[in-house]
Formats: C-alpha cells, sequence, structure tokens
C-alpha cells in the first residue's frame, strides 16, 4: 500500500510503502515489482528502505526499482532544485544514482548516520523520523533559493528556458550552470522532465493522447510519444495501462512521481 502526505518541509512529500508476503499471494499484479518504471520527476529523495538511508538522485530516464516479497519503504520527496543544500552535495554528482546518505557527507558527520538509522528502525513511525531528519538538515541550509524556485515554476508553467532565464535575470549559461547543481541536469531537461510529468497527470485523468500532448506543451501527439518513450522506456498505451492496473489492484501505486530506491 502506498500513502503520501505534504510534509512540514515546504514543498516535500513524504510517503510510504508497505509490502507483505500476503500482498504477493493475494492474486493481485505482483506487489513486489512497480507497475512501471519509476519516472524523472525532477525531484530528489531522501529514503529508508531495508534498514538503508539513501538518496536518490534525479532521473534522466526510467529506473527500475528491485522488488521484494516483503518490504517497508519509507522517503522524503523534495521539491525540484531543494535537496542539494539540504544534503550538501550537487545534484549532478547523484543523477541516475542511488546513494548512501554516509557517502556524501564528511567522515565526523557520516559517523550520526548509524544513529540516524538505528532511531529510525527503532521508531514506530519511520516516515516521520525520516521527515524529522530532513527536517534538521533543512534547518542548517537556509531557506530555498527564491530564483530557484522562480526558474523551476516558469519551466512548469511551459515557458521556453530562454524566457525563463531573461525573467529570474540569468544568462544561458549561468542558467545551466546552476541547474546542473541544482537539478542534475541542464534547464532544457529539467523543461522536458516536467513537461512529461504534466501531460501524465493528463493521461491518467483520461483526456485523450492528443489533448494531453497539446495541454503540457508538446508540438503534438507523436512529440508526446517519444517523450515518453525516451524518458518512461513505455508507450503511451502501456503506460496507461500499467497505471489502470496498479490503481485495481490491492497495492496501488503513486501517480507517477519515485516510489522506492
Amino acid at each position: 500500500m502506498y500513502e503520501e502526505r505534504a510534509s512540514r518541509l515546504d514543498g516535500a512529500i513524504v510517503w510510504t510503502r508497505t509490502v507483505t508476503a500476503a500482498d504477493s499471494t493475494s492474486g493481485a499484479r505482483d506487489p513486489g515489482a512497480a507497475p512501471y518504471p519509476v519516472l524523472p520527476d525532477g525531484c530528489m529523495d531522501l529514503l529508508w528502505i531495508g534498514g538503508r538511508l539513501l538518496v536518490a538522485g534525479p532521473d534522466t530516464r526510467a529506473y527500475i526499482p528491485e522488488g521484494t516479497a516483503e518490504s517497508h519503504c519509507a522517503g522524503v520527496r523534495f521539491a525540484p532544485g531543494t535537496a542539494p543544500a539540504l544534503l550538501g552535495v550537487p545534484a549532478r554528482e547523484l543523477r541516475n544514482r542511488r546513494v548512501g546518505l554516509a557517502d556524501l557527507w564528511s567522515p565526523a558527520k557520516a559517523r550520526a548516520v548509524t544513529g540516524l538509522a538505528a532511531r529510525l528502525a527503532a521508531a514506530t513511525d519511520p516516515a516521520t523520523a525520516l521527515e524529522t531528519v530532513a527536517l534538521r538538515c533543512a534547518a542548517g541550509a537556509g531557506p530555498p533559493d527564491p530564483l530557484l524556485r522562480a526558474v523551476v515554476a516558469g519551466l512548469n508553467a511551459g515557458r521556453p528556458v530562454a524566457a525563463t532565464a531573461d525573467a529570474v535575470g540569468l544568462g544561458a549559461r549561468q542558467l545551466h550552470r546552476r541547474s546542473l547543481d541544482a537539478f542534475g541536469y541542464g534547464a532544457k531537461t529539467l523543461a522536458r522532465v516536467l513537461r512529461l510529468q504534466r501531460a501524465l497527470e493528463l493521461v491518467r485523468r483520461g483526456v485523450p493522447y492528443a489533448d494531453a500532448a497539446l495541454a503540457a506543451g508538446c508540438a503534438d501527439q507523436a512529440h508526446l510519444a517519444r517523450e515518453v518513450r525516451a524518458l518512461a522506456g513505455l508507450t503511451l498505451g502501456a503506460y496507461e495501462r500499467a497505471y489502470a492496473a496498479s490503481a485495481n489492484s490491492e497495492t496501488p501505486q503513486p501517480s507517477g512521481s519515485r516510489t522506492t530506491a
């Protein structure tokens, strides 16, 4: 069963996914495997999975989670561009990677991860405990950069990259450099990822493919189909069928963002 809620950390989401051995024999889709890949969404996650604290970096392609017969996962999904300052590592260093939190920090700071893991293992609500870890990281990092938030808002509204750069007062090279550190890739890739998520949200709501493509900012349905293949590794039809199957299963999946490592 997948559940999520808004975090006390601005713009973040706290999520949990629990799969039991009983679920795997219930007759529903095998819950140990995702019904479709974890899709790029511009986000990074702090994860508690299998007794380990991990960071999921920003993806530029579909990621296939490793399913298990029995597992409990929790995560904090940070808004695009906010995680690097909290975790102290540029997003570009984590692109398409899942890395242990201890491996990102200095030896002195990394020793604290053992204590954090012990507290999470003993917590009755690991998701809330993990959120507390994220809040402590945020307290030492300061508020999110308003310029980066404006970049995300502009691109998610469908504005061209050049127009977004002008609106925030950055040159193209400056925007690209800052985007690599904040998002893990350039603003053009972020724009594609956000457009994909907008389009798939419409598809999940039953909007015809051609209409969803135009509303999301694609040139036409063929353009959207190419983007889904490139970023999600699926055809539009396969994505829609997989989502419908997960919605009807006894262990429903989230709408399209990452959930596991």
